[in-house]
């Protein structure tokens, strides 16, 4: 296996998972920005339950290149100024399959054998399946749902409400904590997001009043 590499940011990649990483930065630096933030906040959830280290570097992985699917949806959904019409919608939600068939296309040995071993691409194809079986790609509910999807989606949800959007102003930390605490167990894990909630509090990747964590 060959060495694993620090991106710029801090954040090991490997060869593969920093040319993902670039190819999304060039179509979209908000995907970019969002993916590297997404993966520090799993990989501190999965440190919290006490993940092996090997399946840290793999959920991180996963967690960083997450949204890549989003290289193939339209800049007229991707990059639209306000919400999204229904119809966009339904365009922008392929994504997640979209993000899988591309990571599991890819050849690198190191790559191929990470992947058949910890689930990456599973990962990224569940990361927006909801806790009670509504949301997609597949409609999958509690822990049918893949670990490592489960971790992506709290980290993924709680990074969108503390981020400002074109449409929409950032929460606060406790705004975002407030309306997932609300969620708990209807979108993500009970379980984990207990252990979220309670290790946020103490996290650097905790957001500020200026919204997000530690600088990007």
């Amino acid at each position: 296996m060959p060495p694993v590499l620090m991106s710029d940011e801090g954040v090991p990649v490997t060869q593969v998972d920093r040319a993902i990483h670039a190819a999304v930065e060039v179509r979209d630096e908000h995907t970019a920005a969002h993916g590297l933030q997404v993966a520090r906040l799993s990989e501190a959830l999965g440190r919290a339950i006490a993940l092996e280290d090997d399946e840290v570097d793999a959920l991180r992985e996963a967690a960083h290149i997450h949204d890549v699917g989003k290289i193939g949806i339209p800049d007229h959904v991707l990059l639209k100024p306000s919400p999204l019409s229904a119809h966009e919608w339904e365009i922008m939600k392929s994504h997640s399959i979209l993000g899988a068939r591309i990571v599991a296309a890819q050849s690198s040995p190191h790559w191929q054998e990470l992947r058949a071993s910890t689930g990456i691409v599973h990962a990224i194809r569940h990361h927006h399946e909801r806790f009670d079986g509504l949301g997609y790609p597949d409609g999958l509910a509690g822990e049918a749902i893949p670990l490592w999807s489960r971790i992506i989606l709290i980290a993924d949800c709680y990074d969108a409400l503390t981020e400002t959007r074109a449409y929409r102003p950032s929460l606060s930390h406790d705004a975002a904590m407030a309306v997932m605490g609300d969620e708990r167990g209807r979108v993500s894990d009970p379980e984990l997001f207990d252990v979220f909630a309670r290790t946020i509090e103490s996290s650097s990747w905790r957001a500020t009043a200026a919204g997000r964590g530690a600088e990007l």
